[in-house]
């Protein structure tokens, strides 16, 4: 349904379309902007700012710098005001205009325009909350990127929960995206493999699950290594043999690493995360490696330093750099820089993520100097998205230290805890997908509720429960939203929104509350990009759910005896359902629609 606001000036970087609280700030500026000349449309919506406590909209006059008192300005604005179809009111406040948007406009926009987009896209995709600002662009991201053969650490998980939080963001936003999961397939443990492989390896335990047995292989070979300092020479000549390209002592090491590329991808459909390319040190080309290495002799920005290859950086505070070992194999920093220039030469992007804890802030900072030192022209497309460390995460048995351990034990928490609800978990059709899903919500939510820099406390109990803002009362906000059609049979269908009546939701501050959040849930996807923040998206999220939990006992469905009454809430409720989904699923959540 096309809306039926008035035509306005159309204002740069705004898509009412796609957006429609952009026709309403527009309108705001355009007030604005008639009443202060020389003041254009667009320099006075750049300050248009969401209000405080109850306010729609504010606008602080200081900012665009006029002559005269922000007191006559702001008489000069209201002089002439006449509600219409976009303002109800103005109200003056010192240096501020406090905006309230028109209820009856704004909530039937909001919720044909969910509607719309959601049930009616363009693209036949659900589209709400989406935009077109990185069309034509290609972004490159590496997250994830566990280490074959050593556990997969809650560091991993972090890089993966975020990454894929990116990965949503930038494809929502326009971007094409290309994942890698950049995989620590290469060093010299894959000799301590190769070398214990002999002594303690088991083909059924490695096709059963090959990411455990050879992590449990390194863990017995590393134990004799500490007795026998034989055990480290036998495997450094291993894995000398693996980089000259010996064939006898790279096929075991190709099997392993196919082995637990599958079990990976198994693991991570689980927690709703997929890469279009698994890559790896191991596929970093000799000759991008060489050439990074020449480069950077040619610029004399190389030393020698018994027999290893150094990059001095100290002028930049970034320390000394180490490129080469003396016995002439390579390290990360070499397969990260010729790595850069690989994908640069296959992908031509406009941008490159690292999604890397910041214990690497100054292995990326290195890293990424030294690009820009070798004058690639694309070195400043590189960011380095970091985040925090999480600390005391284990099973309650003790220490975790693979992901579906993790898993395993969310689940089966989460298991006990709906059995105690025998009449709801009979009706369950599969209890134990439920359970591991309402898990991996609460690892994700708690991993994504604050700043990714801080670091957290993982916390079984409070990530498990479904008081207070917890993945589980995520879910259970959605599921009770879908609910709403399950019980409420004989309005369904519901008539298109052109005839749906939604005069009645005016009078409820309730509903308007819900209506301007979900306005609002465009801009929250387009702050994200700009931070690089999950954290906004899960806030909208709880907020949202809170509104609609602060509706219930009012706004009633069932039992309102007024039809039309009944109908314009359900939809409400629908399109809350529908926006909560989206942010959900951004966030790399499967929203359930029982539990």
């Amino acid at each position: 349904m096309v809306s039926s606001l008035p035509s306005l000036p159309s204002v740069l970087g705004t898509d009412p379309s796609s957006c429609i609280l952009d026709a309403f700030r527009t309108a705001i500026a355009k007030r604005v902007s008639d009443a202060l000349p020389p003041l254009t449309i667009d320099q006075a919506y750049a300050g248009v700012d969401y209000g405080k406590k109850g306010v729609d909209f504010t606008v602080a006059l200081p900012r665009f710098r006029l002559p005269g008192r922000p007191d006559q300005l702001a008489q000069t604005v209201i002089s002439d005001f006449q509600p219409d179809d976009f303002v109800s009111s103005i109200t003056h406040d010192k240096q501020f205009l406090h905006f309230q948007l028109n209820t009856a406009s704004l909530i039937r926009e909001v919720l044909n325009q969910i509607h719309t987009l959601t049930y009616d896209s363009p693209t036949g995709k659900p589209s709400y909350g989406t935009n077109t600002s990185g069309a034509g662009k290609k972004l490159v991201i590496e997250y994830s990127s566990p280490n074959i053969a050593k556990s997969f650490h809650v560091g991993h998980l972090r890089s993966t929960i975020i990454g894929a939080f990116l990965d949503n963001l930038y494809k929502a936003c326009g971007w094409e995206v290309v994942s890698l999961n950049y995989l620590g397939d290469w060093g010299t443990q894959f000799g301590m493999i190769a070398t214990g492989f002999e002594k303690y390896g088991s083909q059924e335990d490695l096709e059963n699950d090959a990411i455990k047995h050879l992590y449990d292989v390194y863990v017995k070979v590393s134990k004799d290594a500490d007795s026998d300092p034989n055990v480290k020479v036998e495997a450094a000549k291993w894995f000398k043999r693996m980089e000259d390209g010996d064939e006898s002592a790279l096929a075991n090491w190709r099997v392993w690493r196919e082995m637990s590329v599958k079990k990976y991808i198994e693991e991570y459909e689980r927690l709703n995360v997929s890469f279009k390319v698994y890559t790896g040190e191991s596929e970093v080309g000799k000759e991008w490696q060489d050439r990074a290495l020449e480069r950077l002799q040619e610029m004399g920005l190389i030393s020698d330093v018994e027999g290893a290859k150094l990059v001095d950086l100290e002028k930049w505070k970034l320390g000394k750099a180490v490129l080469r070992k003396a016995n002439g194999t390579s390290i990360y920093l070499t397969r990260d820089l010729g790595g850069a220039i690989e994908r640069w030469e296959r992908y031509k992007f406009d941008k490159m993520i690292y999604v890397v804890a910041s214990q690497q802030d100054l292995h990326l900072s290195q890293f990424f100097k030294m690009l820009s030192l070798m004058e690639f022209p694309w070195a400043d497309r590189l960011e380095h998205v970091n985040y925090g460390l999480v600390l005391g995460m284990s099973t309650r048995k003790g220490t975790a230290v693979f992901l579906d351990q993790i898993i395993r034990e969310a689940s089966s928490v989460m298991h006990e805890q709906m059995k105690r609800n025998e009449v709801k978990y009979s009706n369950i059709e599969d209890p134990e997908m439920v359970a591991r899903e309402v898990g991996i919500t609460g690892i994700k939510i708690q991993d994504m509720a604050a700043k990714r820099i801080n670091n957290y406390t993982f916390n079984w109990d409070r990530m498990l429960s479904f008081e207070g803002d917890t993945g589980p009362y995520l879910q259970y906000a959605h599921v009770r939203l879908t609910s709403m059609e399950r019980k409420n049979p004989e309005l369904i269908p519901l008539p298109p929104p052109s005839q749906i009546d939604t005069s009645s939701l005016t009078s409820s501050q309730h509903a308007r509350d819900i209506a301007i959040l979900l306005g609002s849930y465009p801009d929250v996807v387009k702050t994200a990009l700009k931070t690089h923040e999950p954290s906004g998206v899960v806030t909208f999220a709880f907020r949202l759910a809170h509104a609609i939990s602060s509706a219930w006992e009012t706004l009633i469905v069932k039992g309102e005896e007024d039809a039309a009454k009944a109908r314009a809430r359900l939809w409400l409720y629908l399109c809350a359902r529908d926006v909560l989904g989206a942010a959900m699923r951004l966030l790399s959540i499967r929203p359930l629609e029982r539990m």
